[in-house]
């Protein structure tokens, strides 16, 4: 007769190479997750903080301005792959600290063909991130412009009277305002972002 009880923990026992495959697929599928996730909420964060030079998002100030200013730089730039020419109405603009201030920018699409932009944005210094508030902003709105098409759209933002208790930025009297315009795909900036810098042709009208 045959001895059954050692087939048994063969029969029962669990496929470990199966295990181990199912356990790095979740593994791999989470991390992609995790990666799509990071994008929009780093992103997020750095609007509500000012972190790594992001401009915050907010409201209209409601405090009093100060009787200080800051001069605000405008720095515009087009990638190679957009033909594109862009600028600010002005290269700077002197401000109050806490008050309201519109500056409009201008873009035009010198090329032959409709083309399909965004742009991208920083502050510098850096620390300056934090207390740069935009309330309106043409940022990451992709947008076509036709063959020889002119647009301008406007910046409206402040400067938080905040900047003047933080010991890091109370003695700063100037910061710029970089923006970038880069062909766009599916709402996103194309792989030109990678490039040195973020940043590409100066364009003037």
């Amino acid at each position: 007769m045959t001895d059954r009880r050692q087939d048994q923990p063969h029969a029962t026992r669990p496929n470990k190479a199966g295990v181990t495959a199912i356990a790095c697929a979740g593994l791999v599928f989470g991390m992609i997750g995790l990666a799509f996730a990071s994008v929009p909420l780093y992103n997020m964060f750095c609007k509500a903080t000012g972190y790594d030079g992001t401009p915050r998002t907010g409201l209209a100030p409601t405090a009093a301005a100060l009787d200080d200013s800051m001069v605000v730089h405008f720095d515009t730039n087009v990638s190679s792959g957009l033909p594109w020419r862009f600028q600010a109405e002005s290269q700077n603009v002197e401000v109050r600290i806490g008050e309201t201030k519109t500056v409009f920018f201008r873009v035009k699409n010198t090329g032959t063909t409709p083309s399909t932009g965004i742009a991208t944005y920083n502050v510098q210094p850096g620390l300056m991130g934090g207390f740069f508030v935009k309330v309106q902003c043409f940022c990451f709105n992709e947008q076509t412009l036709q063959p020889g098409e002119t647009m301008d759209f406007p910046v409206v933002f402040y400067v938080d009277p905040d900047v003047r208790k933080d010991p890091n930025t109370a003695h700063l009297a100037e910061m710029t305002l970089s923006y970038t315009y880069f062909a766009s795909k599916n709402g996103q900036p194309t792989a030109a972002l990678a490039t040195t810098g973020g940043t590409g042709t100066k364009s003037n009208f």
